[in-house]
Order: C-alpha cells, then sequence, then structure tokens
C-alpha cells in the first residue's frame, strides 16, 4: 500500500526554508549528497517528513508544494491511481552521486499534482 513521504517545496533557497521548518517543527534536518541541491526536515512524529527542491516556481512549474508518495511498486502504484480516476502527466529518472531516482507526476482529479517514487 503506498504512503504518504513527503510533502515537497519547491524553492529558491532549500537550506533556509529547511532551516525555517526545523525550528518551526521541532524537527531535524537530514544529509544530503551536495549534488542534490536539496534539504529534508524529518520530523519527530509518524508523520511525512518535508523536503525542499531547489526549483524555484513559476508559471511554467505549477507544483509549488505537493505530496510525494512512495509505494514499493511505483509503476503498479501508478496504475492503480489511473483506475480511481488519476492523471499521469509524465515520468521522470534523475541520476545522483550515490542513487538514481525515478518519479511519475500525476493529477488527482481535480487536478492537484503529486508524485509517486519508489524511495525507500
Amino acid at each position: 500500500m503506498p504512503k504518504l513521504k513527503f510533502i515537497t517545496f519547491s524553492c529558491r533557497s532549500p537550506d533556509e526554508l529547511a532551516d525555517f521548518w526545523a525550528a518551526a517543527l521541532d524537527g531535524d534536518r537530514r544529509a544530503l549528497p551536495d549534488a542534490l541541491d536539496s534539504a529534508i526536515v524529518e520530523r519527530p512524529d509518524d508523520g511525512p517528513d518535508l523536503l525542499f527542491n531547489d526549483h524555484p516556481t513559476d508559471e511554467q512549474r505549477d507544483l509549488p508544494i505537493h505530496l510525494d508518495v512512495s509505494a514499493d511498486d511505483r509503476e503498479a502504484a501508478v496504475e492503480r491511481l489511473r483506475d480511481l480516476g488519476a492523471t499521469v502527466r509524465e515520468t521522470k529518472t534523475e541520476a545522483y552521486e550515490t542513487h538514481t531516482s525515478t518519479w511519475t507526476v500525476l493529477e488527482d482529479p481535480e487536478g492537484n499534482g503529486f508524485c509517486v517514487t519508489e524511495y525507500p
């Protein structure tokens, strides 16, 4: 069963925004490789962590804050969500120093964007 893993923010200053939310929510910053240009705040409870990506928002990018859903089988989860009424926008893959990440960007039935990945 898919689970909510991150609430993701596209922003100009991931470190500054992560510091703010870490202090606001009494969370801890997770160390990430420098090449990622991202920051993660682990929350002290069972809720989703916060992910901050260096992607300034503009009219071409309409997912400034969105949910990241994690599943053991991304493709099966995407198919199930399509059967429930979601629409697939695109699937992306990026390689980093230590791993490769693939995710699918979808819209719920009202057009709200979210992503599905196989994040552990």
